[in-house]
């Protein structure tokens, strides 16, 4: 007999319960790949809306100038160089609008998505929420292909879309945190919560590919993948780790003794050439002739007498450092979105680059950010201290926002550098907070094992994080217009604001002598 091959002996030696663990961690680490896919295009369009006309018109000039058609050449420059409305000298402020309508509509969306979500099935309702996401944001990009120049459509769709987006994160933190246990748990969902990092990466790749020829593209593209996504996630999410209770089985679990389901102790199916067999029955059972018994895997869905109900918002509030961590995060992401929707036209403008190169290089940022949340939560598993990990991130964070401030006296490689080291100290805090530190408070011991504090949990810390989001990038639009300098002034202080706010919880943990794995949460 021929031997196994090394590959498959390796998938057969995982049981079910673990390929479950994996489908989920991967499927959902898909799933909000795609929604961060879908925000990014708007950073990179933005050079695009509104470009740097000066040298466009001084070429114009020079060109009507041989050409004796001085009036007609400055009009047709006037006209082209920008997409309307975005061709005034406010443009920051109207880009800036268009980023806080997004994030206001996705912050105030978001405290009612986990109550919500909490109530309803989370398949159907993540499903929906990207179907709908994919549908506003090609439309969008359809405002280049019909010729549409109204802000208020372009706010319309930014709202819209804000508001569905809110499905996203309390449902996917809820069915990796109902899967993983605590074990770990900084590690798995520091690599897990890399796809905010990897989606942003995409979409600035997929984006910049388009941004110059038909920016259209750059939105209705990553709306059709976030839509494909959502038709995956109904066909194929678990939302839940159930009891699998199993008889035979051929050695691949554990022999236990059962004394089975309802009186019955052993289940066999008697198969019979000729007899009508379900799908699922022919699935598991050979095609040859004559009577065979094979045993038949149960799968038993085990269920408490009675389910607890949901948290309330208050009571999710009362849970120990539940508010100390979402006001700490509303500063952090107040740092890492002004980063998100800014970074690609500030490197236009710092360093002089067209829009593609000025995207490509800004997906640096978020390289350094899967580093820096990965590293967060390797550490504060290892220290189980989730709040000190996040305050010396920060503390590093501070000098390194004002180097970055001086990004157009450096060289391409200590440029690249910055963005490195800038993005995994700005998001490794951001990252853990919203994946370890919400599963850990969503599962506290003071909820008696009540499971389904999680998804509201996750969204009043997200949820006040986003109310900084959307505060960041509107702030950066207004001080932008008074040199960039303003605006990494601002984001310092936002970052002295998220540390101090951690000083409770950070004298806890040094001053604890329980060995526990994560002191303030527990």
């Amino acid at each position: 007999m021929a031997p196994v091959p090394p590959g498959i002996r390796l998938l057969v030696s995982f049981n079910r319960d673990q390929w479950y663990k994996a489908l989920t961690f991967a499927l959902t680490f898909l799933l909000y790949t795609s929604f961060h896919l879908s925000r990014k295009p708007i950073s990179i369009v933005k050079s695009e809306l509104h470009k740097n006309c000066s040298s466009v018109s001084e070429l114009a000039t020079a060109a009507a100038s041989s050409s004796q058609q001085p009036s007609r050449a400055s009009l047709h420059t006037d006209m082209d160089c920008s997409w309307k409305p975005f061709d005034k000298s406010n443009y920051k402020q109207l880009l800036g609008a268009m980023d806080y309508s997004f994030l206001c509509a996705y912050a105030v969306g978001m405290y009612l998505s986990g109550i919500i979500g909490e109530r309803l099935p989370i398949r159907l309702y993540l499903t929906v929420g990207m179907l709908t996401s994919g549908l506003f944001t090609c439309l969008f990009g359809l405002g280049y292909i019909y010729n549409i120049h109204s802000l208020g459509f372009y706010i319309f769709v930014q709202v819209a879309n804000g508001l569905v987006q809110t499905t996203g994160w309390p449902s996917v933190v809820t069915c990796i945190g109902n899967w993983f246990g605590k074990g770990r748990r900084g590690l798995i969902m520091g690599l897990w919560n890399s796809h905010t990092s990897v989606g942003n990466i995409l979409g600035s790749l997929i984006a910049g590919y388009w941004v110059s020829s038909n920016w259209g593209l750059s939105f209705i593209v990553p709306g059709l993948i976030i839509a494909v996504m959502g038709i995956v996630c109904f066909l194929f999410l678990i939302e839940r780790e159930y009891s699998l209770l199993m008889t035979g089985g051929g050695g691949r679990m554990p022999a236990k003794n059962w004394n089975g389901v309802n009186g019955h102790t052993e289940l066999y199916l008697q198969y019979k050439e000729g007899k009508t067999q379900s799908y699922d029955t022919e699935l598991l059972l050979p095609r040859d002739n004559g009577t065979v018994c094979v045993p038949v895997q149960q799968v038993v869905v085990v269920k408490s007498e009675s389910e607890p109900s949901a948290i309330s918002f208050m009571g999710a509030l009362r849970i120990p450092g539940v508010i100390e961590f979402s006001l700490c995060l509303l500063f952090a992401k107040l740092v890492s979105y002004t980063f998100l929707f800014w970074l690609p036209l500030y490197i236009t403008k710092a360093a002089h680059l067209d829009a593609k190169k000025a995207g490509d290089l800004s997906t640096l940022f978020d390289v350094g950010g899967i580093v820096g949340g990965i590293l967060a939560g390797v550490i504060s598993d290892k220290l189980g201290k989730r709040a000190t990990t996040c305050a010396v991130m920060l503390l590093l964070a501070a000098p390194t926002l004002y180097g970055f401030s001086m990004i157009s006296e450096f060289g391409l490689g200590p440029t690249i550098g910055m963005l490195l080291v800038c993005g995994g100290l700005v998001n490794g805090p951001y990252a853990l907070i919203t994946t370890a530190v919400s599963a850990d408070l969503g599962t506290h011991k003071s909820l008696k094992g009540n499971a389904r504090a999680l998804s509201t949990v996750t969204a009043i810390i997200d949820g006040t994080g986003s109310v900084g989001a959307a505060v960041g990038p509107l702030l950066a639009g207004l001080l932008s217009a008074g040199g960039w300098d303003q605006v990494f002034y601002m984001l310092m202080t936002a970052d002295f604001l998220a540390l101090l706010l951690l000083l409770r919880l950070v004298t806890k943990e040094l001053t604890s002598r329980k060995p526990r794995p994560i002191s303030t949460v527990e």
